[in-house]
């Protein structure tokens, strides 16, 4: 079929149209790509600024398309009020994107990266500010952040500290160097297990102590359930002079300190304990005045009695239980773990391994028919006492 003029005329201005069609649409598309990371940079600012009672901003958005992702670079949050300058959150670098693989499970869900983040907790800053919370928080605005549930959560080289500058020395106790991996946040890989999510994490305290947590939760109910191990050491005390003189007026010429604890979480409740050892104390009173002289004396001899002769520490226990909103420690228990520890059984340097997720209820079921029967014992004791 021989086309006519006419004809050819015709498709000419079609494919002209069509071509400047597909050159309008390539267009937008390179204006919205260019024009994406300011989009998102107001966004992100707009939720920050709507936070009540805080201040924060980002300093820049980067986006890449291919990866389904964007990196929040600065990002910083603070209290309003704050008197100091020190950011409560600065996360200087986080990469957020879909996970591809659980993307192919039939599963949209995000995996976050964040780079030496910080979280400063300075006590005057909070102390002063005036914050409504009823509403939203800034946890929140972070979620908004984020639109797609996280599964995969990872920190590298982040930092915590609390900081309390009315003290004379200044306070500032930290952890650094945290490394922290959980996966399967939104149980996208199926398991039998309650808790489906593995949490790792570690980290340097002042003083050189090692962190180590691990467990599992299912942040997937209201109140997340969890169960997790936590150790802390060896620990220079003389890193917490500073906390230690403020607080009780005791300064140390050196020693180790060590922590050790086991949390599980259950249906909002909370079992669990945590474990201190003081290994080979000595305390310092070059500079302090006739009274803290006399205080630190009668600590010295206090735990010099209660320490454990074989293993040469002063060590405790300490119960936690209770809902989650209002778990308390043991007091009396405690107080019993110093004498045990001092005369009956040294308490090890580790994690006892005692607690598990799936059965606390029977621990305390446990402890309260072990709590009965040596009441039972002392009334026997008593009744036997009056007839002799």
């Amino acid at each position: 079929m021989i086309m006519t003029t006419e004809t050819k005329s015709k498709l000419k201005r079609f494919f002209k149209k069509y071509l400047i069609a597909i050159v309008i649409f390539i267009a937008i598309l390179v204006i919205f790509r260019l024009l994406l990371p300011t989009i998102v940079k107001k966004y992100v600012n707009k939720s920050l600024s709507n936070l009540p009672g805080y201040y924060g901003q980002v300093e820049d958005i980067d986006i890449s398309l291919l990866r389904g992702a964007y990196v929040i670079n600065g990002l910083y949050l603070n209290v309003v009020d704050a008197g100091s300058q020190v950011p409560f959150l600065n996360f200087p670098e986080t990469d957020i994107s879909v996970e591809w693989k659980s993307l192919f499970k039939g599963s949209i869900v995000s995996e976050v990266y964040m780079t030496t983040p910080e979280v400063i907790y300075v006590l005057e800053d909070m102390q002063t500010s005036q914050i409504e919370t009823e509403e939203e928080d800034w946890t929140q605005t972070l979620r908004d952040i984020i639109p797609i549930s996280i599964n995969h959560f990872e920190i590298t080289d982040g930092k915590m500290a609390f900081v309390q500058t009315s003290a004379d020395p200044s306070i500032d106790m930290q952890i650094h160097s945290i490394n922290m991996i959980a996966e399967n946040l939104r149980n996208v890989d199926p398991t039998d297990q309650k808790l489906p999510s593995a949490i790792k994490a570690t980290g340097i305290s002042i003083g050189q102590g090692q962190l180590d947590v691990a467990g599992r939760v299912n942040i997937l109910k209201e109140i997340p359930d969890l169960d997790l191990d936590i150790s802390l050491e060896p620990i220079d005390i003389t890193a917490i002079n500073d906390f230690s003189d403020h607080y009780g007026k005791i300064d140390f010429e050196e020693g180790d300190v060590r922590f050790f604890s086991e949390v599980v979480l259950l249906d909002s409740v909370v079992d669990g304990y945590f474990k201190v050892l003081f290994e080979d104390i000595k305390y310092t009173s070059e500079e302090d005045g006739f009274v803290e002289k006399i205080w630190e004396g009668l600590v010295s001899v206090f735990t010099f009695i209660l320490k454990n002769q074989k293993t040469d520490n002063f060590a405790l226990k300490a119960p936690i239980e209770g809902k989650v909103d209002n778990a308390s420690v043991e007091v009396w228990t405690t107080i019993g773990s110093i004498l045990k520890n001092a005369f009956i059984e040294g308490f090890d340097a580790e994690i006892d391994g005692e607690l598990k997720y799936d059965d606390p209820e029977a621990k305390k079921n446990n402890l309260e028919d072990e709590s009965e029967s040596n009441d039972k014992k002392w009334f026997q004791f008593w009744k036997k006492s009056k007839k002799d």
